[in-house]
């Protein structure tokens, strides 16, 4: 875990270098086509949540970061012995997308989104979109295959001490 604030500050980086050039480059020049009709880069300025959605709602921007906030709490109740690198990596993604699209909120009043698939008209994302969407497809699939003891869960899950605990078998 001693890594993870320097590789989440590096995944906040690449977003930030990104946006940069979306901000400078498409925003003045139009978009370019990467292949035409599948995918382009597109710079658009989203002032809602994800995708979006409820655009200018002040407290659902605030949603990624306390999403976050919540998913390192968790994080920390997971005994030290069952945090796989697969879970630190969810944990640094789920951060550092965060962060990203907070920086863009904080400096702009809006995220600034530019990669944008046009061949299904998906709504037009950034790094830190991919950033989160991964965490959260990865960290289901860790839930299903990995952290589905019902007892294990509950223990994560649960903010009671269970350490002086007493058991009858």
């Amino acid at each position: 875990m001693l890594l993870s604030i320097p590789i989440a500050g590096v995944l906040v980086g690449i977003d930030q270098l990104t946006k940069y050039w979306a901000n400078t480059s498409l925003r003045v020049n139009g978009p370019v086509s990467v292949i035409n009709g599948v995918f382009s880069f597109t710079w658009t300025q989203n002032d809602g949540a994800a995708w979006g959605m409820l655009g200018g709602n002040v407290i659902l921007n605030w949603l990624p970061i306390i999403i976050a906030v919540i998913v390192a709490v968790l994080y920390q109740r997971i005994p030290v012995s069952k945090r796989m690198l697969p879970l630190n990596i969810i944990a640094i993604m789920l951060f550092a997308g965060a962060i990203g699209n907070r920086i863009d909120r904080s400096v702009y009043g809006y995220v600034q989104d530019f990669l944008y698939f046009e061949l299904i008209d998906f709504p037009i994302f950034n790094v830190a979109d991919c950033y989160i969407v991964v965490a959260c497809i990865a960290a289901i699939i860790l839930l299903v295959l990995v952290y589905k003891d019902e007892d294990e869960m509950s223990r994560v899950f649960s903010f009671k001490n269970n350490k002086n605990k007493k058991t009858v078998d």
